[in-house]
């Protein structure tokens, strides 16, 4: 675990000592942060002097602000291929939520259309729209027991959120009521059966 950065002297989050810390989340993997994750990472004396840092922070490009509870490290090494993922992970702390809908279906090429700059996820959470600037996030809720999630949903590695599978990408594209008329059935079945023979 990286040691939360002590402010000397009450002073604001200094940027050469913010990058430093940054850098040691970053090796471990984690570069989207949540307010509550930065409090903790630069504890200060006073939440006027933390708000005053952050923006400091923002202006300076050290941080992106993804969206309104989501920070980006701006000076990250790693890859951003499922930057997306972590924003909505981040968002949804502490649920249960996974790639879904349309989005798992172009995965898996059952969408010929893929869908550009949003993302589809299932969430225990709270469902609703949420701008980026890296694209949209499409959070709709499930009351869906969790051994069924885990059950319908696979693990990818390097991805921060569990994958429906493609029969379970379809089921919940019926059950919100969405048009259907994307969905190459063929495909589907298609998919379906070299799954099974794998």
């Amino acid at each position: 675990m990286v040691k939360a950065y002590i402010l000397s002297r009450g002073s604001a989050m200094k940027s050469l000592e913010a990058v430093k810390t940054l850098a040691l989340w970053d090796r471990q993997n984690k570069s989207v942060f949540s307010v509550a994750d930065l409090r903790r990472i630069f504890p200060e004396r006073s939440e006027k002097t933390f708000s005053e840092g952050l923006r400091r922070l923002v202006a300076q490009g050290v941080l992106e602000r993804a969206a309104r509870a989501a920070y980006v490290n701006a000076l990250s090494q790693r890859s951003r291929r499922y930057l997306i993922e972590e924003i909505a992970a981040c968002m949804r702390r502490g649920e249960y939520s996974y790639v879904s809908l349309e989005s798992a279906l172009s995965e898996f090429g059952a969408i010929s259309q893929i869908p550009v700059s949003r993302i589809t996820v299932v969430t225990t959470g709270r469902g609703g729209l949420i701008e980026t600037r890296y694209g949209e996030i499409e959070f709709t809720h499930t009351a869906r027991p969790v051994r069924n999630i885990l059950a319908c949903t696979v693990v990818m590695e390097g991805r921060p959120l569990r994958i429906a599978r493609i029969e379970t990408a379809l089921r919940d594209l019926k059950r919100v009521g969405r048009n259907l008329h994307m969905v190459d059935m063929e495909a589907y079945r298609d998919i379906l059966a070299e799954q099974a023979a794998a």
